[in-house]
């Protein structure tokens, strides 16, 4: 069999006999029709790949034998997406697309006008994000999972992040000025209907860095498409 062109899922890595997870042993048995002798391409989301050679074919517990690790190049990406929590699935829709880019982590942010329920701890939706974030790691064939944060306060947020910020601005520029990659950077992109003037003069007053006011173009975007191309523009 050739092996999958996707990599399966297994923290922590290490040399020796692993026992994937049932998820990815149901995926690697069953749906990928793996034999032993096989191998299968692991990741464990922290920059470490490895070859795993099939011992045992057992679609809920599937041994692999690991003879050594590689480390990808390049360090942790320092760009993190910070967004508005919004209603239904549009969290998770936005996750399984941006966390195909080297994101370090998608914090979804309680604003003015977020439309999460408020008295919402929004396990559920973490959750599910999480796992979206882990197949987006997996197909995009990245060496760093994209981490799931919040939901914290914008307020809040502000009050203790470090680093470049860069809001999505209907006055801002059309173009970014080219980003400090030592710098921990986040894009900000606020709900339906945007965020509120409070919230725009909040951080347009932040000082622990360089704030950018990022114009994504002449139209008004829905928040999903508007993250979408706020990254594009970003990480392009």
């Amino acid at each position: 069999m050739k092996s999958p062109d996707s990599h399966f899922f297994h923290y922590p890595l290490s040399v020796g006999e692993l026992i994937l997870n049932e998820e990815e042993s149901t995926h690697a048995i069953r749906v990928c029709r793996a034999q032993k002798g096989d191998f299968l391409r692991l990741c464990d989301g922290e920059g470490h790949f490895a070859k795993g050679i099939i011992l045992e074919t057992n679609p809920k517990e599937c041994r692999v034998l690991v003879e050594n690790i590689e480390t990808a190049s390049g360090e942790k990406p320092r760009f993190s997406l910070a967004l508005a929590c919004l209603k239904d699935d549009g969290n998770e829709e936005v996750v399984f697309h941006a966390s195909q880019t080297e994101l370090n982590q998608i914090v979804f942010l309680r604003t003015d006008y977020s439309q999460e329920p408020k008295n919402s701890d929004c396990k559920k939706i973490i959750r599910r994000a999480e796992l979206k974030s882990k197949v987006s790691l997996k197909q995009s064939l990245k060496p760093w999972l994209t981490a799931i944060q919040g939901p914290i306060v914008l307020d809040d947020f502000l009050a203790n992040y470090s680093g470049d910020l860069i809001l999505a601005d209907i006055d801002g520029d059309p173009e970014l000025k080219p980003l400090n990659e030592n710098v921990e950077t986040t894009l900000l992109v606020g709900p339906e209907g945007g965020f509120s003037a409070r919230e725009i003069e909040l951080i347009k007053a932040y000082s622990r860095g360089q704030v950018y006011l990022l114009k994504l173009g002449k139209t008004r975007l829905r928040a999903k498409t508007a993250a979408i191309i706020a990254l594009g523009k970003c990480l392009h």
